[in-house]
């Protein structure tokens, strides 16, 4: 890569993993662990790295102390606390190893103490090398390499590398997680790290050759930095591509929810909502999973203050008419229970709002959202002892459920709905 286009490449890549150290920092706050400060932390570091490592950035420091190439030494002692801290994390990530504390304890020791010891020992050769002459930040393993102290400092490097990467890319290969998205990411963070090793591939024979005084093959060497540049994009998209995948999940099971959300919500009482503009989008891009939990309290929230109004006559409906439709051969196969049951709640819900409706409109008081309650003993939903952790799952297949045509039918069936709304229908007919 030419100067040029590393500035732009090296800047951008700063730019982003900022970006995705700001956003992580969010998770953080609301739960904060150790993997997500060991990822706010590496991010943060990567991003201070690269925009040292451009060569724009390389000359400013440079000319900041005096020492046209001394930013070679923070952004390699950089990348290596970058990747040790991969490292740890795909320690940490490890299930079986989380099984063993000791095991876990002393092999994170271990690396950070391998990983503390080639970062000492590159400050200590560096800081003895003649590193005088003009600095060239895209070449400088190969300018200064015939200096036997930058040799060492290059090797430690390489080595702290090569270490790192091969290890970690070991460490990933073998994991096994029960999240898919999860392990697609650390199957990504494994390719990263062997992207990370083709930086040593390309550089250990051109610094090799320089050493001897052949300048043969520095571009390759160079060529050394765009393996870097690939292996960190992937190396982002492993620690991101999970959190993504939750987002857009989260984004869209709100938006899923909606149409149950406004049946029980909006229809019954828009006082249960937490905010008025709860029903748009605005502010999903960084509150998702805040406002997807607000949606299912305030639905279930809803789904309570309906149940004065609920009747048995729907549920039974649903129930009958879809062991009709199965022993007939009807246009449905059989349902699984869960969404057989969503689809009882969905027609007494529907049932309730209509009859809610029409109290309203025939009360006519001061305060319609307040009708008179109907007499009767309350009417249990299937579902309601569901654990608080798979009620979102429950209310998805339950707002999915509300247009089937298994609901529509035992609705319009005389004896689906209760005969207080068949009154009614009669009536307005």
């Amino acid at each position: 890569m030419s100067e040029t286009s590393s500035n732009i490449v090296y800047l951008v890549i700063a730019a982003m993993a900022l970006a995705m150290a700001a956003w992580k920092a969010l998770a953080l706050f609301r739960d904060a662990t150790p993997t997500l400060a060991l990822t706010v932390t590496m991010q943060l570091c990567g991003s201070v790295v690269y925009a040292i490592a451009s060569p724009i950035g390389y000359r400013t420091l440079g000319e900041m102390t005096d020492q046209p190439s001394f930013a070679t030494l923070p952004v390699y002692v950089g990348i290596l606390v970058c990747f040790s801290m991969g490292h740890i994390l795909t320690l940490l990530w490890d299930p079986g190893l989380r099984k063993k504390q000791y095991a876990l304890r002393r092999a994170v020791t271990a690396w950070c103490a391998a990983y503390a010891t080639g970062a000492i020992l590159m400050i200590l050769f560096f800081s003895l090398a003649d590193l005088s002459g003009p600095a060239d930040p895209l070449r400088f393993n190969t300018a200064f390499a015939r200096d036997p102290m930058v040799l060492l400092f290059l090797v430690v490097f390489l080595a702290t590398l090569t270490s790192g990467t091969l290890n970690t890319s070991r460490q990933c290969r073998r994991m096994r997680l029960e999240d898919p998205q999860l392990q697609r990411s650390v199957r990504a963070f494994g390719i990263a790290m062997w992207w990370v090793f083709g930086y040593v591939v390309c550089s250990a024979p051109a610094i090799t050759f320089a050493a001897l005084g052949n300048h043969s093959i520095d571009s390759v060497g160079v060529f050394g930095s765009t393996c870097g540049v690939i292996g960190t994009i992937t190396l982002y998209y492993g620690l991101a591509g999970a959190a993504i995948g939750a987002w857009w999940g989260e984004r869209r099971d709100f938006d899923a929810l909606q149409p149950l959300w406004e049946l029980v919500v909006v229809s019954v009482d828009k006082n249960l909502a937490f905010s008025g503009q709860e029903g748009r989008d605005r502010g999903l891009a960084v509150n998702v999973t805040f406002r997807l939990h607000r949606r299912v309290i305030e639905i279930l929230d809803g789904i309570r203050a309906l149940r004065p109004w609920l009747s048995p006559a729907p549920l039974e409906a649903v129930y009958r008419l879809h062991d009709q439709h199965v022993r007939s051969g009807g246009p449905w196969r059989s349902m699984p229970e869960p969404h057989l049951e969503a689809a009882a709640t969905a027609a007494a819900l529907r049932d309730g709002v209509e009859k809610l409706r029409v109290a309203r409109r025939e009360q006519r008081q001061p305060r319609p959202d307040r009708p008179q309650l109907p007499d009767g003993p309350a009417v249990v939903l299937p579902g309601e002892n569901t654990p608080a952790a798979d009620e979102r799952g429950r209310l998805l297949i339950l707002s999915k459920m509300l247009s089937h045509p298994l609901v529509c039918d035992a609705l319009s069936q005389p004896e689906g709905a209760s005969m207080y709304s068949q009154a009614v229908r009669i009536e307005g007919t």
